[in-house]
């Protein structure tokens, strides 16, 4: 279960996901920059949508740069046994920091029909960089939550 997950059914709701999408391609200008990808570069991206009691609250798309997740279970479709921060763990990259960058505007078209509300519905768009200790950026997440309802908490601990 991850902490989403968790924290929905301790408040006595449904949370879950659908993954809608696993493919390699050229991640937006933004992400190829928080990845210090090269312009020709290329990432994995799984994209999905977490549902609240059924209903579509948040578009998550999570970028992984190439030349890390070919060839593991973070570029096959489907549920990943321990989650993409086990697999990128094992693999050398826990998270050491995280950047973060949160903008409010209103969804795109296409965000809001996935999310099942009128182009133009207040939006947080939370945008995750996830770096190892050695400062190379592994994961980019941006995440589209619909802002009515939502409670965002941050906790920072100084090292």
């Amino acid at each position: 279960m991850d902490a989403w997950t968790e924290e929905a059914s301790q408040a006595g709701r449904v949370g879950t996901q659908r993954l809608r999408d696993v493919s390699v391609e050229a991640p937006p200008p933004d992400v190829a920059s928080a990845l210090a990808l090269p312009p020709e570069g290329s990432a994995v991206v799984r994209r999905r949508t977490m549902l609240l009691d059924g209903r579509p609250v948040e578009l998550t798309d999570s970028w992984y740069p190439a030349e890390i997740a070919e060839g593991t279970a973070l570029a096959t479709p489907g549920k990943i046994k321990g989650g993409a921060v086990t697999v990128l763990a094992g693999m050398g990259y826990p998270v050491h920091e995280a950047r973060e960058d949160i903008v409010f505007r209103g969804a795109t078209a296409d965000e809001a029909a996935e999310l099942g509300s009128s182009a133009g519905t207040p939006v947080i768009v939370l945008s995750r960089t996830c770096l190892n200790a050695d400062g190379v950026a592994f994961e980019t997440s941006v995440m589209v939550m619909i802002a009515e309802g939502r409670h965002l908490r941050y906790r920072l601990i100084a090292s």
